[in-house]
């Protein structure tokens, strides 16, 4: 089965810094609806709009939720498999966590995702950094750069959105 954002890119982006440092990877959608409904949707029912079929560990059939502070996917056989560790949740405005789907603690990074109002609903913004954390750090934010804007497609039409 295929990882978590697993899926190779041909090159990095050209998004590094002096330092070897890789730039934080920043990518905001618009919901239609207010702060604590889009925060509700994300946090309390990932299971409905998460796309299991191209991002999981175990694949279609499993499902992921917010329990306690992980970020845990559940396959059918009961297996599971933690993708990220929360360390700061401020409903329905932001939470942070440490972010390894697929791998360990060892090779984490960083995600916060932030909703704040905005004229059209509210302003989604997942930042993800921390890339010196990962085994690979260039081929992960590669990956991500691919696979961020994807999910966050679902998560828009599942919240009643128009997707790009």
């Amino acid at each position: 089965m295929e990882n978590l954002f697993s899926h190779p890119a041909s090159e990095p982006e050209p998004s590094e810094q002096s330092g070897n440092e890789l730039e934080p990877l920043v990518v905001t959608v618009v919901v239609p609806s207010n702060v604590s409904h889009a925060f509700q949707g994300f946090t309390d029912h990932p299971h409905l709009w998460w796309p299991m079929e191209e991002e999981s560990v175990f694949g279609l059939g499993s499902h992921v939720e917010f329990e306690e502070n992980l970020i845990l996917e559940t396959a059918e056989d009961g297996r599971t498999s933690v993708w990220g560790t929360i360390d700061d949740w401020q409903p329905p405005l932001s939470f942070h966590a440490s972010w390894y789907p697929a791998s360990t603690p060892l090779w984490s990074t960083e995600i916060r995702v932030a909703f704040r109002a905005v004229d059209e609903g509210t302003e989604v913004r997942l930042v993800h950094d921390g890339w010196e954390g990962a085994e690979d750090p260039e081929a992960s934010r590669a990956s991500y750069a691919e696979g961020w804007p994807r999910v966050l497609q679902r998560y828009v039409r599942f919240m009643g959105g128009a997707v790009a």
